[in-house]
């Protein structure tokens, strides 16, 4: 597991991705379905929206709000192949490999956690 300390440093100084949090409505619905199913949903998520090489409205294709991993993916910066280039220096037009997939799953998911369990 890499450590993602560096870039949650990184998008804590942006000011556009550090204003997302998980409302309570967002919080109960990762409480109500649990975190095998929260991590599923990013993955096809993932899977469907992101990992094509041209993703269909790409810059577009992740709503703002409407799904916790939806928000997350806003601020991690894993909404658009743009922001995976910007942030994460995951090329463009080329389709994502299962192991870059998996990594914008652990950082959508570690967001999640931490949004879930904020520091007392």
């Amino acid at each position: 597991m890499d450590d993602l300390n560096p870039l949650f440093a990184r998008l804590a100084r942006s000011s556009f991705r550090s204003r997302f949090r998980l409302g309570a409505k967002e919080s109960q619905y990762c409480l109500d379905k649990g975190a095998e199913v929260i991590q599923r949903h990013a993955a096809d998520f993932v899977a469907s929206r992101l990992a094509p090489a041209e993703p269909v409205n790409d810059g577009k294709q992740t709503p703002m709000r409407g799904h916790p991993v939806f928000i997350a993916q806003h601020a991690t910066a894993t909404c658009c192949r743009g922001c995976l280039e910007k942030w994460h220096h995951i090329s463009r037009h080329q389709a994502l490999s299962e192991e870059q997939q998996k990594y914008i799953v652990q950082v959508i998911f570690h967001w999640l956690v931490c949004q879930m369990n904020p520091p007392r």
